[in-house]
C-alpha cells in the first residue's frame, strides 16, 4: 500500500489507538455484487484512517469545539486518507452551523472523497435541507460529474423533498441520466415516493424516461403503486411501452395487484373517454391534479362509467 502523505497540524494529534469504524445499516447493501446499481460505501461512514479531532466536532454538531480548533489553526480542509472533509462529516450529520463555520473558515464545498462523494450528496442522503441550502448559497455544484454520486438521484432515492425542492431551484436537472440508475424520475418511481414523482412532474421530467427501455411506469407497476400511476398516465406516461424485456407495464406488475386491475382499465379505456374525465373532474371541483381528489381517482370513475354503459 502506499505511503499516505502527513497532512500539516495532524501530527501529534492522533489518538494512540485507531478509532473503530461505524457498524454499516446492513452491509449486504454494499457488497461488490451490488454495487453496479448503487453508489457504493460512504467513505466518511466506512473509512476513519487519520481521522482529527476537526473531523469529530463536526460530526457531532459540537460548534463551541470547531470553532476553538480553527482558531487554533486547524485547517477546515483537513482530510482523512480517503479525502473525507469536516465538511462533508458536517452535512452527513445535518449541523448547519457546523457547515457554515467550516465554509466561513474556508472549506471547499464541493470536496470530493476518493468515492467522488461530495458534501452536498451528503447533506442530500441525510435529507438536511438547510446544509443542502448552505451549500447551494455558497457555491456548491447543484449537479455532479457524470462518474460520481448525484445528489438528486440520492434526494429522489430516499423521499427527501426538501433537498429535491432546492436542487431544481439552484438548476439540478430533472431528468440527468445515469446509465445504471435511470433518471430522478425512475428513482422516485421506484422507492414509490409519490411527493418527489409529483414535484419532478410539475417540474417537466420526461415521463418516458426511465433506465434504458424501462420507463417509470413500468416501475410503478412493478412496486404495486396505483397512486404513481395514475400521476405518470395524467401526465402522458404511455401505457403501451415496452422494455427490454418486451413486457408492459401491466404485465411488469405482481399479478391480481392492484397496479394490474389499473392499468388493466386505462387499457381497456379509450384514450377520448379518459380526457373526458378528467376534464370533467377539473371543470366541477376547479382541481389541476387528480390525485389531489383520492376519492374521485380516475380508475373508480371509470369503473363506474363501464359498469353502467
Amino acid at each position: 500500500m502506499p505511503e499516505v502523505p502527513s497532512t500539516e497540524g495532524l501530527v501529534g494529534q492522533r489518538s494512540e489507538k485507531t478509532t473503530t469504524k461505524r457498524t454499516l445499516e446492513s452491509s449486504d447493501d454494499y457488497s461488490p455484487k451490488k454495487k453496479t446499481r448503487c453508489w457504493g460505501i460512504l467513505t466518511s461512514q466506512g473509512s476513519w484512517a487519520d481521522r482529527s479531532p476537526l473531523h469529530e466536532a463536526a460530526c457531532q454538531g459540537r460548534l463551541l469545539a470547531l470553532r476553538t480548533l480553527l482558531s487554533q489553526g486547524y485547517n477546515a480542509n483537513i482530510l482523512t486518507i480517503d479525502h473525507v472533509t469536516p465538511l462533508h462529516e458536517a452535512c452527513l450529520s445535518d449541523h448547519a452551523s457546523c457547515a457554515r463555520a467550516l465554509i466561513a473558515a474556508g472549506a471547499n464545498v464541493n470536496a470530493t472523497t476518493i468515492d467522488g462523494v461530495t458534501p452536498l450528496f451528503n447533506a442530500c442522503s441525510a435529507g438536511s435541507a438547510t446544509c443542502t441550502e448552505v451549500l447551494l448559497e455558497n457555491g456548491a455544484k447543484p449537479q455532479s460529474e457524470i462518474s460520481q454520486p448525484s445528489p438528486i438521484h440520492e434526494a429522489s432515492s430516499k423521499g427527501k423533498i426538501a433537498c429535491l425542492e432546492a436542487l431544481i431551484t439552484w438548476g439540478a436537472d430533472v431528468d440527468y441520466d445515469i446509465p445504471h440508475l435511470g433518471t430522478p424520475l425512475y428513482i422516485a418511481c421506484i422507492a414509490s415516493d409519490l411527493q418527489c414523482t409529483q414535484k419532478l412532474l410539475d417540474e417537466g421530467a420526461n415521463v418516458q424516461k426511465g433506465r434504458s427501455l424501462e420507463s417509470p411506469l413500468h416501475a410503478a407497476a412493478q412496486k404495486d403503486c396505483t397512486e404513481i400511476i395514475n400521476v405518470l398516465i395524467e401526465f402522458g406516461a404511455n401505457i403501451n411501452a415496452k422494455n427490454v424485456e418486451l413486457k408492459r407495464p401491466v404485465e411488469s406488475a405482481p399479478p391480481n395487484s392492484s397496479a394490474e386491475e389499473t392499468l388493466l382499465l386505462y387499457e381497456a379505456t379509450p384514450q377520448s373517454l379518459r380526457q373526458l374525465c378528467r376534464l370533467s373532474i377539473r371543470e366541477y371541483l376547479g382541481r389541476s391534479r387528480l390525485h389531489l381528489i383520492p376519492q374521485l381517482q380516475l380508475p373508480n370513475l371509470l369503473k363506474r362509467f363501464l359498469k353502467f354503459r
